[in-house]
Parts: structure tokens; sequence; C-alpha cells
């Protein structure tokens, strides 16, 4: 299309899940709402659990705070705006407001992965190196490798937001998914985009085949060193620190994997929104549970805590 003919884009129209009936989006809408709430609060405990209880501040739980500060991050970024258009079918969302949403679920998304290399990583060195675990993974160390998972995210998402919104916009703005992902908001782009495509490839390839490199071979030294233990009662007891980690990291990849390595020819917009409910409602859902149902030590900090509260006196109301 020629320059003279583009007209400016001030605003998206987010399709979300429009072509349903009401009554369905309505019980979708509940049941978003209710999924956002328990991850708020499931999240939010999380992380007072491992502020408050001196028996969680070990670097395992620091890490799992700032996963939990992720999870609550990405939600904010979806699902308020996602519950909006099921609401009152306000389906628009400003220029800048799409650019920013993307930013941000770029930087959350990047940020996820390299913490959860980093909480393999700590795994590791508590099994493989037990005794050499507190020297290891001091205080210092711990926030370094917190600050280099945090820190991807920052270039990932500004060079890949600002260079897709740098291109023209034309012809119609409707994005067909409930949140502006790339790919939906880059298929309304008037231009040559063959090499953003391919830096979105790359980029994507390495931000997630990085991460699970560096996951593999930490979990492929703990799984020899709990073969060589020689008790089946050992083998259990030293799994099960990580199996919740483990079963967390599965969840995140397969479902991400599946929405950004299918071929296209399997990729509908239906199927990728389904898809991406996974990881942007479901998941951040699903990992406060996983760590409180699989874990004794978080089981038993919520009951310390809620006993403390429970049994603490009301104060006294002084009679004039």
């Amino acid at each position: 299309m020629a320059p003279g003919n583009w007209t400016r884009v001030t605003q998206f129209i987010l399709i979300s899940f429009s072509s349903l009936p009401t009554e369905i989006q309505s019980l979708l809408f509940l049941t978003f709402l209710i999924i956002y709430l328990i991850t708020l609060m499931g999240n939010s405990l999380i992380i007072l659990l491992t502020v408050a209880d001196p028996m969680l501040r070990s670097p395992m739980y620091f890490f799992l705070r700032n996963l939990s500060f992720m999870e609550i991050g990405f939600n904010l970024v979806v699902v308020p705006k996602m519950l909006g258009t099921l609401l009152d079918k306000e389906t628009t969302i400003s220029f800048l407001g799409c650019a920013i949403q993307m930013y941000f679920f770029f930087f959350f998304g990047v940020a996820e992965c390299f913490l959860l290399a980093t909480m393999a990583y700590d795994r590791y060195v508590a099994i493989c190196s037990p005794l050499h675990y507190p020297v290891i993974m001091n205080q210092r160390t711990c926030a370094k490798l917190a600050a280099a998972s945090w820190f991807p995210g920052f270039p990932v998402a500004t060079v890949q937001t600002t260079w897709l919104f740098s291109f023209p916009f034309c012809g119609t703005n409707k994005v067909n998914h409930f949140f502006c992902d790339s790919p939906p908001v880059l298929r309304l782009v008037c231009a040559d985009t063959a090499l953003f495509e391919v830096y979105a490839i790359v980029g994507t390839i390495l931000v997630v085949m990085i991460p699970c490199l560096l996951i593999l071979c930490s979990y492929t030294r703990i799984t020899a060193a709990i073969l060589r233990i020689p008790s089946a009662k050992g083998k259990h007891k030293v799994f099960s620190t990580c199996s919740s980690h483990l079963l967390v990291v599965s969840l995140f990849y397969v479902s991400l994997s599946l929405t950004y390595f299918r071929p296209k020819s399997n990729n509908s917009p239906e199927s990728k929104k389904l898809l991406s409910l996974s990881y942007t409602v479901v998941t951040p859902m699903l990992n406060p549970i996983i760590y409180s149902l699989r874990n004794k030590e978080v089981k038993n900090a919520l009951g310390r805590t809620f006993h403390k509260v429970l049994q603490k006196p009301c104060p006294l109301v002084s009679k004039k």
C-alpha cells in the first residue's frame, strides 16, 4: 500500500472470545475471575510466608518468592483486560496500551524462563553438593542469580516491542486474541516484516532453549546423584525436594512450546487462544498450589502462621 493511503492506528480491537454466545462469555468471565483471584491470593500468600516465616529463609524460597512476584505481574498484564472484554464487551485497547501490554508480557515471560533455570541450578547444588550448599548459595550469590534472571527480560521486551510498533499499521485494527501478543499484532502491519520475523523466531528459540538446556543439564546431574543413593526411601526423599519445581517447569514449557512452536497449519487463532490460556491464566494459579500441597515446609509454615493469628490475644479495651 502506498504511504499516502496509510491510516494512523490509534487503537486496536481485541476480538478475544466475542464469537462465543453471551452466556458462555459470562461463564468464562466468572471462571477466569475466580482463577485470577486464586492466583493473586495464592502467590501473595507465598510471598508473605517466605518473608515472615524464619524457617523459609533458604535460597529455594527466595527464588520461589521471585517466581510469585513474576506470576502476579504476568497476570496483572493480561487478565484484567481480558475480563473487561468478557464483562462489558469493551474490546478496544489504545495503541500505547497495546505496546505496554506486549512489553511487560515479554518481560515477565522471559524473566520466568531464566528464573526457572536458576531454581533448577539451586536444586542441583542442594542435591549434588549439600555440604557446600550454604557457601555456594550465599545471600550475595542468590541476589546476583535473581538479578540475572530478571535482567534478560528488559532487552528482549524493549527490542521486540519497539521494533514491532515502529512498523506502519493499516486496514483492519482487529487483533484476533485476548491480549496484544506479537503474532496477531504482526498480521496487521503494512510493511515487509521478514527480517523482524527471523529475529522473533531466533529470539524465541534462544530465550526458550537456553534456560531449557540449563534445566536439562541440572536435572541430568540430579538424576545421576539420585541413582547413586542406595535406598529407595532416600531416593524418594531427595527427589521430593525438586519434584514441585520439575512439575512447574513441565507445565510452563509444554504450554509455551505448544503455543509458539507448532506448525502454522495446525495453529489456528482459536487453538492458540486456548493454549495461551494455559500459561497466562492456569499455570500462574497452579504454581502456588503445587508448591504448597507438595511441600511440607510450606504447609507447616502455613499452619504456624494461622496458629499465630488464631492464638493472638485480642487487645484489652480500656474502661474510662
